[in-house]
């Protein structure tokens, strides 16, 4: 069998090292029949877990299962296009399963957090929702409580968030109608308000041109897609802004999350997942999170498997994970760890004592020494069982290790057909507008190049904010905004993260 083939069960993901000899003497096979169990690539610094990704990426991807895997360092978009053998390449291959190199590379899909060429990823005030959106402004607890009461009174008003300027007007709005909120919301502490405001401005400022909220908003549906040849798109998400931008990262990663959670249908054990969801840099998921945000994610990551998505985490250690959420990953590849003070040691010790079967091959001392590209393994088995922990050569990826140029990476970007969907930003009328309309003056201190709206559209507007209304009430749990635009008229609900989960679009 060619290394460019994949068996339609399983693929291999490296060769079982013979613990006395040291050589290659079996493969190991991943059956993609568990690949929904979600995984754990862990190691340190330079020992091959990017590599490591890449390979699972491509294999998933040969295996007709559309992929999302965060780029950090900007090296992953090589996943795109051939590979070059080496001679230390080629003899890997070889030793593995004895298969010849051959340069493939897969189809890819170029987004980015941050700025960039790539295709832009969006997200919606309304859609982020309070618990993200607190996240990402690093808002306080009560600032938190009055961030989500003040989401509630605009849902309830018909003040559509969908951008930045809508969050500051309904902020003001919310500051100065404060006495008449408080008797059906509740207190709206200004001190709070002013400070949310702060916040948000030093965001947008730190953002510059490029714009976490807007439209056109990323459907989930474009990161699900397969190519004609039957193989999932590789969805590489540039995010080398993440060292300066951890929150933004972080929260952004966590609400296509959500959106995929909410939007999949359960379906239960498949042959191969609908989809999966790399996180690199896992360690930025959880730092600082509150309690809520880490209860809420191991909710998802427990219930999301039956709606056919693997998770796959990747970070330095498994201490980066917390232990609710590492007990479900079955999936374990540990490379190389050093430790050289007790605190280390005892690191690694914690570290290889969740592997099943790692004291029999004497994991701790064996992690320690392992070169690059090397790991200590377990997988599930078909029946989802965690197979002992064996030293395993992992294999080679097929595609190009390393960044593509800018002219490959200008051609893809102009190749794909939602470039053209999502290059250009749309600003509708929403809750702005609105306000602007109602008061007839500019609530954005520094926006004055937004038009106020004529009679006619204050009309219209008059007549979708009290159908808002009137709908809001029927349901609070489940409240219901109708759409400015009536072109869309979409409805909304609220989802596991506190988002707002659209349906029927």
């Amino acid at each position: 069998m060619s290394s460019s083939e994949v068996v339609k069960d399983s693929f291999v993901l490296g060769g079982i090292v013979s613990p006395n000899g040291g050589s290659v003497t079996s493969a190991l096979r991943f059956s993609l029949a568990v690949a929904n169990r979600h995984g754990l690539i862990t190691g340190a610094t330079g020992t091959g877990k990017t590599v490591t990704m890449q390979l699972l990426a491509e294999s998933f991807s040969n295996a007709g299962v559309p992929v999302i895997v965060p780029d950090i360092k900007g090296d992953l978009s090589g996943i795109a296009v051939s590979g070059v053998a080496s001679e230390k390449i080629s003899k890997r291959l070889a030793d593995i399963d004895n298969s010849a190199f051959n340069g493939r590379g897969v189809p890819t899909m170029l987004w980015r957090i941050g700025s960039g060429q790539e295709v832009p990823l969006r997200s919606t005030v309304l859609e982020f929702g309070p618990l993200l959106l607190g996240r990402i402004l690093d808002l306080n607890e009560t600032q938190c409580s009055v961030l989500t009461i003040l989401f509630r009174a605009a849902d309830r008003s018909g003040l559509p968030l969908l951008d930045d300027k809508d969050l500051s007007a309904v902020l003001r709005w919310a500051q100065n109608e404060g006495k008449n909120l408080e008797k059906e919301f509740g207190s709206f502490p200004v001190q709070s308000l002013a400070a949310i405001q702060r916040k948000l401005l030093t965001f947008t400022q730190a953002s510059g041109d490029y714009k976490v909220f807007g439209e056109p908003a990323l459907l989930i549906s474009d990161l699900i897609q397969r190519a004609p040849d039957g193989r999932g798109v590789v969805n590489v998400v540039k995010a080398t802004e993440s060292v300066t931008r951890p929150q933004s990262y972080a929260a952004f990663l966590l609400w296509m999350l959500s959106e995929i959670f909410e939007e999949l249908p359960e379906v239960g054990n498949l042959p191969i997942p609908r989809l999966v969801f790399f996180f690199d840099e896992a360690h930025l998921l959880f730092s600082d999170a509150s309690s809520t945000l880490v209860d809420t994610i191991e909710t998802v990551v427990r219930l999301i498997r039956s709606k056919g998505v693997g998770i796959y985490f990747v970070s330095q250690r498994p201490s980066d994970i917390p232990d609710s959420i590492l007990a479900q990953l079955g999936h374990r590849v540990q490379h190389a760890l050093r430790g050289y003070t007790p605190k280390e040691q005892k690191m690694i010790r914690s570290a290889i004592e969740s592997i099943r079967g790692a004291e029999e091959i004497q994991g701790v001392q064996l992690v320690q020494s392992l070169g690059v590209g090397e790991a200590i393994v377990s997988l599930l088995d078909e029946e989802g069982v965690p197979s002992p922990a064996q030293k395993v050569l992992i294999k080679p990826p097929l595609s190009r290790i390393g960044p593509l140029t800018e002219l490959e990476r200008s051609d893809i970007v102009k190749s794909s057909p939602l470039t053209a969907r999502y290059m250009k930003e749309v600003d509708r009328n929403s809750a702005y507008e609105i306000l602007a309309a109602k008061h007839n003056v500019s609530l954005a201190k520094d926006d004055d190049s937004v038009p106020k709206p004529a009679e006619e559209s204050r009309s219209k507007i008059k007549d979708i904010l009290s159908d808002s209304f009137e709908s809001a009430l029927k349901n609070v749990f489940r409240s219901v905004v109708r759409s400015i635009s009536s072109e869309i008229g979409r409805a909304i609900t609220r989802g596991i993260f506190g988002t707002i989960s659209r349906q029927g679009r």
